[in-house]
């Protein structure tokens, strides 16, 4: 089996990386592919890992990525919110023209690659709706989400075509993320973990209230595990899957962390709200993933699980 993985780089790929190092999916080949090289892959040196240099939003290094005909890809590729704000360009290029030029690559193929992608829950747009369910409307209010909404279409008309066989994660902020710029609005939700954990001060640019939806990158790599797994008749009638989270106050993620790191964590930390941050990231509403827990897909399980796992993530 051939698999590619894009954004095979960040945080999130290098741990799905490592995952498939470790035995999580049978493979002959890995396929490694990202926008940038500024860190070591994960697996480079394994002789089963082929990795390919260059960003994937040159079509020249798409055509080396799909030379050999995948049997499954990954892709986990993106441009993050912010950052595809202050570059519109770049962010086309990479979450738009990127994605529609992988799938005519692989329209190409003998064979339908099974296509696992990393959605986000910013198609919903903002404000949020007082339930976000199945039947939520998708109405992106950054470029990144209009961007991530196109290519949920292409990817389900390309799958209804017989050419790929797509499925479709919307993927809440996953943590904990490495401290380093990132171009995530939503990098605090990472650096609290760390801070605390370390046992160093934490400004929060939001209010203890701010309620948010949270994943650990190990528990997103099941997800996108699972996603591959699932046989083709179990997501022939749906595609995209709104993965449930957990939904917690920013004062119950400190009281977990004073939990399992001592009760003094929680003087460390102090307040200053930042309004337009916080009705971004901070306002999120109930979640009913009923489609995803039917298909198995599954959060973290508590705060303690979530805070192990996301410390357990670090390179």
């Amino acid at each position: 089996m051939h698999i590619v993985i894009t954004g095979a780089n960040g945080f999130v790929g290098k741990a799905l990386v490592r995952r498939l190092l470790a035995g999580a999916q049978p493979f002959t080949t890995l396929t490694l592919a990202d926008t940038v090289f500024d860190t070591p892959f994960a697996g480079a040196g394994d002789p089963r890992v082929r990795l390919v240099r260059g960003s994937i939003g040159e079509h020249a290094v798409l055509r080396d990525v799909f030379g050999m005909p995948a049997d499954c890809v990954f892709h986990l590729a993106s441009i993050p919110g912010g950052a595809a704000e202050a570059n519109y360009e770049l962010g086309l290029r990479i979450n738009l023209e990127a994605t529609l030029a992988m799938l005519e690559l692989l329209r190409r193929q003998p064979h339908p690659a099974r296509f696992v992608f990393s959605g986000s829950i910013a198609v919903y747009g903002a404000p949020l709706p007082a339930l976000v369910d199945d039947a939520t409307p998708m109405r992106p209010t950054l470029s990144y989400g209009a961007h991530k909404l196109v290519d949920e279409i292409l990817i389900k008309d390309y799958s209804r075509r017989g050419w790929i066989d797509g499925r479709i994660l919307r993927l809440p902020g996953v943590v904990a993320r490495p401290p380093a710029p990132s171009g995530l609005l939503s990098a605090y939700m990472s650096e609290v973990f760390w801070r605390l954990a370390q046992g160093r001060p934490f400004t929060c640019p939001v209010s203890p209230q701010a309620v948010s939806w949270w994943m650990s990158a190990p528990c997103c790599i099941d997800n996108l595990l699972h996603a591959a797994a699932l046989a083709p008749r179990q997501v022939a009638a749906r595609r995209d899957f709104t993965l449930p989270v957990l939904r917690l106050s920013m004062a119950q993620l400190v009281d977990g962390l004073a939990q399992a790191y001592g009760a003094e964590r929680r003087e460390l930390v102090s307040y200053q709200p930042d309004a337009a941050l916080e009705a971004a990231f901070g306002s999120y509403p109930p979640l009913d993933a009923a489609a995803a827990e039917a298909a198995g897909f599954r959060h973290d399980g508590s705060v303690a699980a979530l805070i192990r796992n996301a410390l357990s993530a670090a390179d």
